[in-house]
């Protein structure tokens, strides 16, 4: 029962308090976290590494697309910017589903199963079970480690969730900041070179920008280049050159 300028003038100053944000046609909801133990320890650390991994991996989703999301905390910020798009969007993750429950423009599929109280996720054998009959273009996964060893999470019945997870999609995005890397954890998602796409900030080092590109991973650094392990072999084939001394004439 008011105007259309005093809905304006609110929702004007919602998003100068970073609670909402206005798109074509509609408002989404920006404002604080999920209230989850998971999210009040580890969503404010590399803050700003996770939102920048999040803004690029936003650039590779089409409207239309049948994505997979799972309940990591870089996750959770990609989420973040794709509500109000025209998607398809399956997860097993609650904090997740809210963010598009209210969306009219998002199809969303929440996985069910057994909650992890901390993180708000679904997983085990019925999460495992539904995945299965389940197909998307894309899925985007965090991690709580990458090792040469391979990929790490924290949880036994997350890393089994999230196999299924990438057996059930055409392309696989891991969101990891720089942090991660030369981390291990408590059990192994997979060998390194099964990882087909790491997103990952600009404060990734030289040595593993070629250890990524050299396992044959396209390797996306937000805000920087995209490296495949040929563009790897390139830079250490100009490196070898300029380090190479001149022979006397």
């Amino acid at each position: 029962n008011v105007s259309e300028s005093t809905i304006r003038r609110d929702l004007e100053r919602l998003e100068v308090d970073g609670t909402a944000k206005r798109t074509h046609g509609g408002v989404f909801y920006t404002g604080p976290k999920p209230k989850l133990q998971h999210f009040d320890k580890i969503q404010s650390r590399k803050f700003i590494e996770k939102q920048d991994i999040a803004r690029f991996a936003a650039t590779l989703i089409e409207d239309g697309d049948t994505i997979l999301l799972d309940g990591g905390s870089t996750t959770y910020e990609l989420a973040r910017l794709l509500v109000g798009r025209a998607l398809q969007v399956i997860t097993n993750s609650l904090p997740v589903a809210n963010l598009f429950m209210g969306s009219e423009t998002a199809d969303l599929v929440l996985i069910g199963g057994y909650i992890h109280a901390k993180s708000g996720v679904a997983l085990g054998p019925y999460a495992n079970e539904m995945l299965n009959d389940l197909n998307c273009r894309q899925a985007f996964l965090s991690v709580a480690g990458i090792h040469e060893e391979g990929l790490f999470n924290s949880n036994l019945l997350l890393v089994e969730t999230e196999r299924t997870m990438m057996n059930s999609a055409e392309q696989v995005f891991v969101l990891a900041d720089h942090s991660k890397f030369g981390r291990k954890s408590l059990s192994k998602l997979c060998d390194l070179k099964e990882a087909q796409n790491i997103i990952v900030d600009a404060s990734i080092d030289q040595q593993w920008k070629k250890r990524i590109s050299d396992s044959g991973i396209k390797l996306h650094v937000a805000g920087g280049e995209t490296q495949s392990k040929d563009a790897g072999q390139k830079e250490a084939k100009a490196t070898e050159k300029a380090d190479k001394p001149k022979q006397n004439a």
